[in-house]
């Protein structure tokens, strides 16, 4: 997506007539719904200076100039593009990364970070070239066109606000790797960065680069499961971009801090679905155990590890991976600082008590972090979908102060899973009572999200999308009893809805790996089976365990199956506290739905059985359509007029 498109002239017209920020912001406006005051800041800023790097006849006038284009399958976006032909009349794309930075420090520590100041905080972020070059590596990665007609992206940064001095931390050559794949340039470098651009882009090649950029064939993203064996063999699956990059190298310091000091160091990284939790605890676990760590990845759901486990059998023995994956049960009798990194994934699933009675050990948490000298724990306290979940930021703080830890706290922001979509993630946490945010009335419709009125079209849009790469399931509340048990008579289902004649059976019991088996399409998934994977699509069945009344969405627990655990000891609990067991069930109902809805990285389906639930998600789905957006251009942007607009939110930006 492209918020702001036109020729080189338009774009200086637009400068010169100080037009460009509205136009910017309209666009913005029309297609994402929200903005804030610093953005609008820092487009008339950065357009003025671009203007002058762009004076110039060596760069033609009916070039295709792009701002604010959004990267596949992430929530971040391009600052500004130049796409033309080169003097082969090959495509050539230039990407600038546009910085209001005035200072920056050098952080020899870690590998492609510096230290600045953005919203009057001095923060880790990476390096502009590294920013640049890990954006345009990225649509290389999931833009199939762009690879098939050979579309060259020349990456770069301007700093326009930065004076360079005398052995500049920005240019040192700590940072040359990146500088060599994205030149940076700063305050002053007008004319050298006008040269790197019509070094590259010779003439116009009518938009049609840009057009294939935009409309181009996104290839399947990667998802961990397929990308594990490679990544285990040293090969760099996932291109890290923004925080993430800034989470995996701090953690990298602190594991080798641990190694050096007596102090235990303990990492809390917060994030929602798809924010990369996953893929950086598996990118840390290859690269400490490369450097001879005892490492191990820890998840309490079998789901990923016994998905994973099949994915590396072909490669590796079983011994070797059960060393490297373990659940979450295993640690009450290690010894203190019996490995060196213990990477804890999907930490809000953690259990008070271990063992299949749970009548082991004192704290998952405090165990965790006695048995290892650097832990660290991936969390998003949304997913807590278990009466018996107590992971918490709170806890892992307290387990950590009482054995004496340097303690960080990080937070993951960029959207990998559907599609991106900021929007959609926003959305879903309002619209199922979450939390407050500004997309209750839609979100931008790049993520395929549609509402069945039958559950048979759903399955077969489904079965539809698994004939691509067997990467689509139907997941569903635990409404309806587990009937089978694998050997029962086929005609035995679990899941029926009379109204459609529905019926469709849960994973069958002897199968651990059902989010890859080839034939598991055909039969649903809970909560347990799909926590912590992926899929490219979804189909979501809504039981009775959430309805609408009254224009609001409840839940009820007394709904949910006999066979479900996840409410296991909330009958007891609600003879002694009514009012707090069924607020703890409601947040487990809603958490789990969030959840489901948020496994599909390119589209999610969805039926409910409540017909006014319906009606409801269409209704909230349907009113950002029917907005009507207001632009007052005699008036200047400043936060309090942006914040009248309807649709529009506050919200601090980082350039």
């Amino acid at each position: 997506m492209i918020i702001y498109e036109a020729t080189k002239e338009q774009f200086m017209n637009d400068v010169t007539e100080d037009s460009i920020a509205v136009k910017i912001y309209e666009a913005f406006v029309e297609k994402i719904g929200r903005t804030s005051e610093s953005e609008i800041n820092s487009w008339n800023n950065s357009m003025n200076y671009m203007y002058k790097v762009l004076n110039t006849p060596l760069i033609p006038d009916d070039v295709a100039v792009a701002i604010e284009y959004k990267v596949p399958a992430t929530s971040r976006r391009i600052d500004f593009i130049l796409a033309g032909l080169d003097a082969s009349d090959r495509y050539a794309v230039v990407i600038v990364e546009l910085k209001q930075w005035q200072k920056v420090s050098l952080v020899e520590s870690e590998d492609g970070i510096v230290q600045t100041v953005i919203g009057n905080r001095l923060v880790n972020h990476p390096h502009p070239s590294y920013q640049a070059w890990s954006y345009a590596k990225l649509i290389s990665e999931y833009n199939e066109t762009v690879q098939n007609e050979s579309i060259s992206l020349y990456p770069c940064a301007y700093l326009h606000n930065y004076i360079r001095s005398e052995n500049d931390p920005l240019t040192n050559s700590w940072y040359q790797n990146y500088i060599n794949e994205a030149p940076v340039f700063t305050k002053g470098d007008a004319l050298k960065l006008r040269g790197f651009i019509s070094l590259y882009i010779k003439k116009s090649d009518r938009k049609k680069s840009l057009y294939l950029i935009e409309h181009g064939k996104i290839k399947p993203s990667k998802s961990l499961q397929d990308a594990l064996v490679k990544m285990l063999d040293g090969n760099d699956e996932f291109t890290m971009i923004d925080e993430q990059k800034v989470v995996y190298e701090t953690a990298i310091q602190m594991a080798n801090k641990a190694q050096l000091g007596d102090k235990k160091q303990v990492l809390i990284v917060d994030g929602g679905p798809g924010t990369g939790k996953s893929v950086l605890g598996i990118n840390l676990l290859v690269n400490l155990t490369s450097k001879e760590l005892v490492c191990q990845y820890v998840t309490k759901n079998s789901a990923p590890r016994e998905v994973y486990t099949k994915r590396l059998q072909q490669n590796y023995k079983k011994t070797v991976i059960n060393n490297l994956f373990k659940g979450s049960g295993v640690f009450y009798e290690a010894l203190p600082n019996e490995f060196d990194v213990l990477i804890v994934d999907e930490a809000h699933r953690l259990n008070e008590k271990s063992g299949l009675f749970k009548n082991k050990g004192e704290n998952q948490i405090k165990e965790i972090i006695r048995a290892s000298k650097f832990s660290v724990f991936f969390i998003d306290e949304y997913q807590r979908i278990s009466m018996h979940d107590i992971g918490n930021k709170e806890q892992i703080n307290e387990f950590a102060k009482l054995y004496d830890a340097d303690i960080v706290e990080m937070e993951l922001e960029s959207q990998f899973r559907c599609n991106g979509s900021d929007g959609y993630m926003a959305w879903l946490d309002d619209v199922l009572g979450i939390r407050k945010t500004a997309n209750f009335d839609g979100f931008e419709f790049e993520y395929d999200f549609q509402i069945f009125d039958d559950p048979n079209e759903l399955r077969s849009e489904i079965y539809e999308k698994n004939v691509i790469n067997n990467k689509a399931r139907i997941l569903a509340g635990y409404c309806w009893d587990w009937k089978k048990d694998g050997k029962a008579n086929s005609q035995v289902h679990d899941i029926f809805i009379e109204e459609h004649n529905f019926y469709m059976s849960w994973n069958l019991n002897n199968t651990t790996t059902w989010a890859i088996d080839s034939d598991s399409v055909e039969q649903a998934g809970c909560i347990h089976t799909s926590q912590g994977l992926e899929f490219d699509y979804v189909g979501v069945i809504i039981g009775e365990d959430m309805r609408c009344e009254n224009g609001e969405i409840i839940t009820d627990p007394f709904k949910r199956a006999r066979t479900d655990k996840s409410l296991s000891g909330f009958k007891s609990l609600y003879k002694e506290n009514k009012d707090e067991a069924i607020r703890i069930a409601d947040q487990i109902i809603r958490n789990t739905y969030r959840t489901l809805m948020t496994r599909g990285m390119k589209g999610c389906y969805l039926y409910c059985v409540d017909p006014q639930l319906k009606h409801y998600l269409r209704e909230k789905m349907s009113k950002r359509q029917q907005t009507t957006y207001v632009t007052n251009r005699s008036k200047q942007y400043n936060l309090p007029q942006v914040a009248e607009k309807p649709g529009i939110y506050q919200m601090n930006g980082d350039k």
